[in-house]
């Protein structure tokens, strides 16, 4: 029995169509139809129904969903232990990760995979965690870390909290704030502000907490908003994420009634990640819980 035709089944049955399982699979429409007959025809048994509302399975491929699920499982952690073992991880990852994640998490994971499995490949997209979040449902990312934003994931989604930082400003030391232990947001409404751009989640709690805030800079990155503090634009609101790109002169202050910043894993849920994606993913799970520990 060739394995590639019980996945295209199993697709078929969790999408509800053969042209779901199709994209999901990478491969055409026409040749997930085939594959499902011939497999049918090996087993003598009809697997699924079709109608113009898509696929579902008869008794018969119902009772082997769960037999055939192993089939394909058993085949793909035989492909993982051979990959592990010769180190032969391969192909392209595409992830998506906002400013801060794409150095403190992304950047060191693709470097330590890059030393060890030097057959991958990467794309990183940078965005705003709304725009990363509609790539990973559109499936032009694999996945992406991102600051978690404020509303619920969309239909699809899955968020997988990964760790968690105090949201703060960053000041120049002869700023009349930066002596001062702590802030809180209403220290910011006379200030004029750095800050991520409109859409991202820093911009979103910035608002809800300022009723008119003195944004003089929106900014794409977090060394940007360092940046421009740091050469007294104003004062840098940011989650306190330690990274490598420090600049001199600055204090952070932490907002003492903000509530934290989480980042999450965003993913698609019914998503069939790859071999490679999925090696990727707990690498990115492990440095969360590194950081997490300091």
């Amino acid at each position: 029995m060739r394995v590639e035709r019980a996945r295209y089944f199993l697709a078929a049955v969790e999408t509800g169509s053969l042209r779901s399982a199709a994209v999901r699979c990478g491969v055409s429409q026409p040749t997930v139809g085939q594959q499902i007959a011939l497999l049918e025809e090996e087993l003598d048994v009809v697997l699924l129904t079709r109608s113009r509302h898509g696929v579902r399975p008869t008794p018969a491929g119902q009772a082997l969903l769960e037999p055939l699920g192993r089939l394909v499982a058993a085949e793909e952690a035989v492909r993982d232990a051979a990959m592990e073992s010769s180190a032969a991880y391969r192909g392209r990852v595409q992830i998506g990760g906002v400013s801060v994640t794409a150095e403190t998490i992304i950047a060191p994971v693709v470097g330590h995979l890059r030393e060890h499995h030097p057959g991958l490949r990467f794309t990183v997209r940078e965005g705003a965690s709304g725009d990363i979040e509609s790539a990973v449902l559109d499936g032009g990312l694999d996945f992406g870390v991102i600051t978690t934003p404020m509303r619920p994931a969309a239909a699809g989604l899955h968020r997988l909290p990964l760790v968690s930082a105090p949201l703060g400003i960053h000041a120049r030391t002869d700023h009349p704030l930066a002596g001062r232990g702590h802030l809180h947001w209403h220290d910011l409404e006379t200030w004029p502000l750095v800050t991520m751009r409109r859409g991202t989640v820093m911009w979103e709690m910035l608002h809800r907490h300022v009723a008119e805030p003195d944004v003089v800079i929106q900014a794409m990155s977090a060394r940007t908003v360092k940046v421009m503090a740091a050469q007294g634009a104003g004062l840098g609101l940011l989650a306190g994420v330690e990274t490598s790109a420090d600049i001199p002169d600055l204090v952070w202050l932490p907002l003492r009634d903000a509530d934290p910043v989480h980042l999450c894993l965003t993913q698609r849920q019914d998503g069939q990640p790859s071999r490679s994606a999925r090696i990727v993913r707990q690498a990115i799970r492990a440095r969360a819980e590194e950081l997490r520990g300091r």
